[in-house]
């Protein structure tokens, strides 16, 4: 059953990604970890994240602009290398609390918490007029790159940051989509290269077929999301998603999931 749901939300999140320059990786992550621990479920969203990625640098990574990767793709990197090794630091084999509701007590552990935290945050600029409107000139760039890259690392949640700081970069919409791409697949192989040493032990290799069917769904959407590019607006689509984003997040951080 894990097989369809995470499959079939792989393949619209993708569709997604086109639409609002992210949206993969911050669906996918909560979904995951409905099935698995939080650690292994952020690597899996990033193995799945990358090799869609892969695929979407032959539809559009042509027209990435060179100098706007430079300035924001470099302290991406650096700091999804930062932000994928203090994962694995948060001391998670005590809860950070725990409360009882209805007769049943509940455990919150540090980076569920984390975690959650992250997601509603991230949701949330879909939904709050203010971040319509902000705008970030190209000298704050390596300063989004690096905040991009840290959440990245941190919770595989690096797209929505990107957005903001990308989109109002002055890039039309083909060098925004393509920089985007590839900032995010050099993000995706940093954090991938540090979560490598913990896969063996968190159960990756015996996930293997969700993986594959979960990156195929996702290449399969990433193939319509480029078809429609020019024809569909999504906004509705994008705030219903927040919306049930926060829920999951809050399920989350409650110590319901």
């Amino acid at each position: 059953m894990e097989i369809v749901i995470i499959s079939l939300t792989a393949f619209l999140a993708s569709i997604l990604t086109f639409f609002s320059g992210f949206g993969l990786g911050t669906i996918l992550t909560p979904v995951f970890m409905l099935f698995f621990p939080v650690e292994l479920a952020i690597g899996l969203t990033g193995v799945v994240h990358f090799f869609n990625n892969v695929f979407k640098v032959f539809l559009v990574g042509k027209n990435a602009d060179k100098t706007v990767l430079i300035k924001f793709g470099v302290p991406a990197v650096i700091a999804a290398f930062i932000g994928a090794w203090l994962l694995f630091q948060i001391p998670d084999s005590q809860p950070l609390f725990t409360y009882e509701m209805m007769a049943k007590t509940f455990e919150v552990y540090p980076v569920k918490f984390i975690i959650s935290i992250l997601l509603i945050i991230f949701a949330s600029m879909d939904l709050i007029p203010y971040f319509n409107t902000l705008k970030f000139g190209k000298e704050k760039l390596p300063f989004g790159g690096f905040l991009s890259g840290f959440f990245g690392g941190l919770s595989g949640n690096q797209g929505a940051l990107r957005t903001a700081f990308l989109i109002k970069a002055g890039l039309s919409k083909e060098a925004f989509i393509g920089t985007a791409v590839i900032v995010s697949i050099f993000v995706d192989f940093t954090r991938l290269s540090v979560y490598a040493s913990k896969f063996a032990k968190s159960g990756l290799t015996d996930n293997l077929t969700l993986v594959i069917c979960a990156t195929l769904a996702a290449i399969t959407g990433a193939y319509f999301g480029n078809k429609l590019l020019k024809k569909v607006t999504l906004k509705f689509l994008q705030i219903f998603v927040a919306i049930m984003l926060i829920f999951i997040s809050i399920a989350l951080g409650a110590g319901f999931i």
